[in-house]
């Protein structure tokens, strides 16, 4: 009599168990693993998404920059207006605050700190919604940008503002005669208003709504239940 011929284990019993096992591999060539991992941009020189990436940093930073434009005159528009007056004193002009009381020097400032806190959440806004993948240049072109906006919207409304000759204006316009005084930013912090209020959003924005890493997957075998001689 023959005995039973037993037969041979399925091709794929171990990774069916959950088992796993490498890939058998023959060495690699001197120089292939750094030449795939360059290729990708993970080190060495920059990539082409790198390159990317600052081209699109330095567009943003010139656009938001170019906005100050629209800060200046809104900061000419709306800051409250300084009053002087000119007088004569032993032949000599001299102007002096009309309200020595007033507040209408800390309204300028106070006008430009919050026209710079909007355009920093607007921009951050903007910039989130047209490039929800973040990144450094992208974030360092946002504060540069908000930065030379804030400088730009300070001389722009400088320069729409009246002169800045109070003298001279005090002259034109005749001794005692009341004449607004030119727009002049006491605290200089206030142009970081913008670039701060720009920084602090979009990492918020970033950190709620921003892409997320995919989960890593597991590989699991099959659940078995517990034979009965197992559990005795």
């Amino acid at each position: 009599m023959t005995a039973p011929l037993t037969p041979p284990p399925p091709p794929h019993e171990h990774s069916a168990q959950g088992s796993w096992q490498p890939p058998a591999a023959g060495p690699a060539a001197p120089g292939s693993q750094h030449a795939e991992y360059a290729g990708h941009g993970w080190y060495g020189q920059d990539g082409p998404g790198m390159k990317t990436e600052l081209r699109e940093a330095a567009v943003i930073a010139v656009a938001v920059a170019l906005s100050g434009l629209l800060l200046g005159v809104l900061w000419w528009w709306l800051a409250p207006h300084v009053p002087l007056v000119g007088d004569v004193v032993e032949k000599n002009w001299v102007v002096y605050l009309k309200d020595t009381e007033g507040e209408q020097g800390i309204g300028v400032d106070g006008t430009f700190t919050l026209l710079g806190l909007a355009f920093g959440a607007v921009s951050a806004l903007v910039v989130f919604l047209l490039r929800r993948r973040g990144g450094v240049p992208l974030v360092v072109g946002l504060a540069l940008g908000g930065l030379l906006g804030s400088l730009l919207a300070w001389r722009v409304g400088v320069w729409l503002g009246p002169a800045e000759d109070v003298i001279a204006h005090a002259r034109a316009v005749g001794r005692g005669v009341t004449f607004d005084a030119p727009l002049k930013l006491g605290a200089k912090g206030a142009l970081l208003a913008w670039p701060l209020a720009a920084l602090v959003l979009h990492l918020g924005l970033m950190a709620l709504f921003g892409p997320r890493d995919p989960e890593p997957e597991f590989a699991a075998g099959p659940y078995q239940e517990p034979s009965a001689a197992n559990g005795r």
